[in-house]
């Protein structure tokens, strides 16, 4: 992350206040170029594995433990790794024995949103690496104490958030901010999930043998178990996740916000609803727009389910900065400016820019600049306190959308002003016996 950037972020009134103060009592060893880097993987079956695999390219890396609740899972992804370096890591289906582990230097957290926040605290006590994925925390409240958390033990925290480091985001940004497109005044982000299909209603069943059901629940509410609600299609519900604003939402937003050097909005509204799939189990909707008003420029999030949005054509997702002279338009494969023709505001002689395409692959790319950052010591390009802030921020969206109106958020008190409901929604409600950290 560059210079600028790193101002905006810290400069934020979103991060709660008092965290940056607090001392760093234990600063996590670096280690050198040509040591092995261990990991372990905490949530085995989809994006984790995934992320491993990525480490895996980089010959410093060993995997040394897997973890997760489901056996299934956990001996397939053994045979995986096995096939993939010639050595078969120790299994676990508590995390606490991954991070209890003292030959291991670091652990990706890949499990659903709901069980972020307590791995990253606990192995950021005892000084591991951590590499989390998006959305950093499933509240508010939790993603607080993750920054608390890094600031007290000094270790390096990098979210799954891999735009950060592919380069044609970042070249669009800049190119944003030197002025080209001329004033902006209204920046629209989307994300149209058009490979998703209903999910239909099934009745509660007993947990498939081999599954940890009640510490696959861990701190979330306890419920009998649902297929529904189990791996994959977790992210529709919100007891452990926030539907497509925290999935998708967290790249987009990100950008969106970094686009326009401006973090905090002054108020947010939200519409939607189950428009496609009204009658089936999921619970986060499949339509939903959101605005966030920051006073001289508006920001509108919009994801549909079911369909990718023709008008787009093949841009199913995006962040569209709408300028005086044209449009810049970024997604995954690459960016473009798209220039004003008959506007009042069109600039005479200026064409835009055709598709500057995408190159690489942002998750290696992301993985390697947390290990370098493991052996430097220096800030990786998602760190803990820019992640956070991005989930805040879809968060602000999501509980705007649940309790269906327009809301104020007070960033230096970090709650809603005069609105017990939506305040109730900031904060992280446990189940015994897990307890949220106190850092």
């Amino acid at each position: 992350m560059n210079d600028t950037r790193r101002s905006f972020i810290k400069q934020s009134a979103v991060v709660a206040a008092g965290v940056a103060a607090l001392p760093t009592i234990m600063n996590a060893g670096c280690a050198s170029p040509n040591e092995k880097i261990t990991v372990g993987l905490i949530g085995c079956r989809g994006m984790g594995f995934t992320d491993l695999q990525s480490f895996l390219k980089n010959k410093e890396v060993e995997c040394v433990a897997l973890c997760d609740v489901d056996q299934r899972v956990l001996d397939k992804r053994a045979e995986d790794v096995e096939k993939l370096t010639g050595k078969r890591p120790l299994l676990h289906k508590d995390f606490r024995k991954v991070i209890d582990n003292k030959d291991i230097d670091a652990v990706i957290i890949g499990t659903p949103d709901h069980w972020h926040c307590l791995p990253m605290v606990y192995a950021s006590e005892v000084g591991k690496h951590v590499y989390v994925e998006k959305p950093i925390g499933n509240t508010i409240e939790e993603c607080n104490v993750m920054v608390a958390a890094q600031k007290r033990y000094g270790n390096v925290v990098q979210s799954g958030q891999w735009q950060r480091s592919h380069q044609h985001w970042n070249d669009a940004v800049d190119y944003l901010h030197e002025g080209n497109i001329g004033r902006v005044r209204s920046v629209r982000c989307w994300s149209n999930v058009g490979w998703k299909r209903s999910i239909p209603v099934v009745p509660d069943s007993e947990a498939p043998e081999g599954v940890d059901y009640d510490m696959w629940l861990g701190p979330a509410p306890k419920r009998a178990y649902n297929k529904n609600r189990f791996h994959a299609s977790f992210r529709w519900y919100w007891d452990y996740a926030g539907g497509v604003m925290t999935d998708w939402g967290v790249h987009l937003l990100d950008f969106a916000l970094f686009g326009m050097n401006q973090y905090v909005p002054k108020s947010i509204m939200a519409v939607g609803g189950k428009y496609a799939f009204p009658e089936d189990a999921m619970q986060t909707p499949d339509t939903m727009t959101t605005v966030y008003d920051f006073g001289d420029f508006g920001l509108v999030w919009d994801n549909t389910i079911g369909i990718y949005g023709a008008n787009y054509g093949k841009r199913g997702h995006g962040v569209a900065f709408v300028g005086e002279y044209g449009t810049l338009v970024v997604d995954r494969s690459g960016w473009e400016v798209i220039p004003e023709t008959k506007s009042t505001s069109k600039k005479e002689g200026y064409e835009g820019l055709p598709v500057q395409p995408a190159t690489g692959s942002g998750l290696d790319l992301h993985v390697k600049n947390f290990l370098d950052c493991i052996r430097t010591g220096n800030k990786p390009n998602c760190d803990v306190e820019t992640a956070a802030h991005i989930a805040r921020f879809a968060h602000l969206g999501n509980i705007a959308y649940r309790v269906g109106r327009k809301v104020n958020w007070n960033p230096e008190l970090q709650q809603f002003e005069n609105d017990d409901e939506a305040n109730h929604l900031v904060k992280a409600h446990y189940r015994a016996p897990w307890t949220l950290p106190k850092v």
